[in-house]
């Protein structure tokens, strides 16, 4: 691929789109069952904790095999990763439409999980092995739209899907999603890892690079930061069916009330973070990105203390909040591939593997901890919030002392 073509702005847009949809992959297959939940139980005679155990499950898997994509993707290349992990979601997307109970619905989902995950990894890798930091920013920036619209459309189509067809519908329409990736993903994508570049894959070097990576404390800063910013947002969109159906009072065909805000404050938030390339700097961008993710965290406990829930009210802090994530995930994922630039698609496996393990947490235990209350639900998003903060100055303030 030469210097020009990578740098075209078509190029740009449709490389963009097509790693954008890949890192859909693993939110949608989360988000697009939730309104589906209270068909699926009574179909399957499922209990409301054997329902969850079908998200932690996913979450579980999804979030363990991030340790494994990336690396493997730089011992044999970033194309067949992405290739063989599309089938494997094709193949289980199948399983599960097909599912006749519960456990069997658990165990297909546990397969999803250890597939999807390679989009997001592979991806952010393959940006970093093409461009610049200016250039990576502004790309990173459309793929985050892309990664943020995803947990707020996917609800809105698994409703539809839902009530016109039934809840397995949703499954075949994962399927018929994932086929279409493996055939664009085997004919447009590029193989971006030069051989010479490549490690190789044997324990003992893979164990090395695991403790380069892990070890660290300013990458694990910066994972649990990008993990609790986007988790403090993903708390609402995980307890829709509640905080829309029993706080709100709205049906499945009117969640769009929480999701179309959140796409707002998800497309102005790329935009700006895309405009700040190459004008601001890292932490620049960084402070505005949580002045608005605080302030609107403030805010929305202020109101969930003060008041009952009702709209438009409870899901405006929401949009503002939505602005300050999107616009700080690129950020602090070029932040954490630059710290290890020969093992990117390790550095991005291991990230992807922490803020995994919080997108579990948060679907397992905080989630159904506090989604009673839409005030339990604001502390929530407002510890998760400061959380990401004090890890991000933490990090600033390393870096600081290190380069004095």
């Amino acid at each position: 691929m030469s210097l020009a073509n990578r740098h075209d702005r078509d190029f740009r847009i449709a490389f963009a789109a097509m790693l954008g949809s890949l890192a859909m992959l693993g939110p949608f297959a989360v988000d697009t069952y939730l309104p589906a939940f209270g068909g699926m139980q009574a179909a399957l005679h499922a209990t409301p904790i054997e329902m969850q155990q079908t998200l932690s499950a996913y979450l579980l898997s999804f979030g363990f095999m991030f340790l494994f994509h990336g690396a493997i993707s730089d011992s044999f290349g970033r194309k067949p990763v992405i290739v063989v992990s599309l089938v494997v979601f094709v193949f289980s997307s199948v399983g599960a439409a097909l599912a006749e109970s519960v456990h069997a619905l658990i165990l297909w989902r546990v397969l999803q999980g250890t597939s999807t995950g390679a989009g997001i990894v592979v991806g952010r890798a393959m940006i970093r092995d093409l461009y610049n930091e200016e250039d990576a920013q502004r790309l990173m920036s459309m793929v985050t739209l892309f990664f943020g619209l995803a947990p707020v459309v996917a609800p809105i189509i698994g409703g539809l899907l839902f009530e016109a067809f039934g809840w397995q519908s949703i499954f075949w329409f994962l399927a018929v999603v994932g086929a279409i990736l493996v055939v664009a993903g085997a004919k447009l994508l590029r193989e971006t890892l030069p051989e010479e570049h490549r490690h190789p894959f044997h324990p003992k070097a893979l164990m090395a690079g695991y403790r380069e990576v892990g070890a660290s404390r300013p990458f694990l800063l910066l994972s649990l930061a990008m993990g609790c910013n986007f988790n403090a947002f993903f708390l609402y969109i995980l307890s829709a069916p509640m905080f829309l159906g029993t706080h709100l009072g709205l049906g499945p065909k009117e969640y769009s009330w929480l999701f179309i805000p959140s796409i707002a404050g998800i497309l102005v938030g790329s935009q700006l973070s895309g405009r700040a390339a190459g004008k601001l700097s890292r932490p620049q961008v960084l402070r505005r990105a949580y002045t608005f993710m605080g302030v609107s965290a403030a805010a929305n406990l202020a109101y969930a203390l003060a008041l009952p829930s009702s709209l438009p009210w409870a899901v405006m802090p929401i949009f503002f909040y939505a602005i300050g994530s999107a616009m700080a995930m690129p950020t602090i994922s070029l932040s954490t591939l630059d710290l290890f630039p020969t093992r990117r698609g390790m550095a991005a496996s291991l990230q992807g593997f922490v803020s995994g393990m919080v997108n579990t947490i948060t679907a397992g235990v905080i989630a159904p901890a506090v989604f009673h209350s839409p005030k339990a639900m604001a502390v929530a998003m407002m510890a998760m919030m400061l959380t990401g903060f004090a890890c991000w100055r933490l990090y600033y303030r390393g870096t600081r002392r290190r380069a004095a």
